[in-house]
C-alpha cells in the first residue's frame, strides 16, 4: 500500500506586482492555513517518508509551516524546480520515479497541475470528498490518496482511493 498526500501551496501574496511568480511569498492567510493543515495532519497521525516540493517560494514556505506544525523538522525533502507549473503528466512521472523505500509521500505543487493529477488518480473514496475535489482544489488544500500497489512506478490513473480532502477554510 502506498499513501500520497497532494498539497497545494497556501494563498500567495500579490503585494509586489513586479515580483516574479516563482518568488511570490505566502500571504498571511496562506501562512495560517498551512499551520492549520499541519495541525490537522498531526492530529490524525499522518506520516510520510519523503516530501517532493516545488521550488516556488510559496510552496517551500507552505511545506515548512506544515512540517513545523507536525513536529517533523527532519523529514527528507527534495526541492525540484521541475515541479513548478509542469503539468499533471510530469507530476505523475515524478511520483512514479519516487524511491520504493518511501511508503508514503507528500507532493507540494500548484494548480492546475495538482487538481488535474488528483482528479485523474482518484477512482474511489468518500462521495463528499470526491465531489469537493471534482469542483475545486483550493489553495492550502490537501488530498490524501491510498493505492493498493507496492511500487510507485505502478501508479495508475483511477487507482487511488480518496481517503481525505482537507480544506483549510473548514478547519478551526
Amino acid at each position: 500500500m502506498k499513501t500520497l498526500y497532494l498539497l497545494r501551496h497556501g494563498k500567495s501574496a500579490w503585494d509586489d506586482p513586479d515580483l516574479d511568480d516563482h518568488d511570490r511569498p505566502l500571504a498571511p492567510r496562506g501562512q495560517k492555513a498551512s499551520r492549520r493543515v499541519g495541525a490537522y495532519l498531526k492530529e490524525r497521525k499522518a506520516h510520510f517518508d519523503l516530501a517532493l516540493c516545488s521550488t516556488a517560494a510559496r510552496a517551500e514556505d507552505t511545506l515548512r509551516r506544515v512540517l513545523a506544525a507536525m513536529d517533523l523538522p527532519n523529514l527528507p525533502v527534495e526541492y525540484e524546480r521541475g515541479l513548478y507549473l509542469c503539468g499533471a503528466r510530469v507530476l505523475l512521472e515524478r511520483l512514479r520515479d519516487a524511491p520504493e523505500s518511501a511508503a508514503s509521500l507528500m507532493l507540494v505543487a500548484h494548480n492546475p497541475d495538482l487538481h488535474d493529477l488528483a482528479r485523474e488518480l482518484t477512482g474511489s473514496g468518500d462521495d463528499g470528498h470526491r465531489r469537493a475535489l471534482e469542483e475545486k482544489f483550493p489553495t492550502g488544500a490537501c488530498a490524501v490518496l491510498l493505492f493498493e500497489t507496492v511500487h510507485w512506478r505502478d501508479l495508475d490513473l483511477g487507482a487511488g482511493r480518496l481517503a481525505d480532502f482537507i480544506l483549510p477554510r473548514k478547519l478551526s
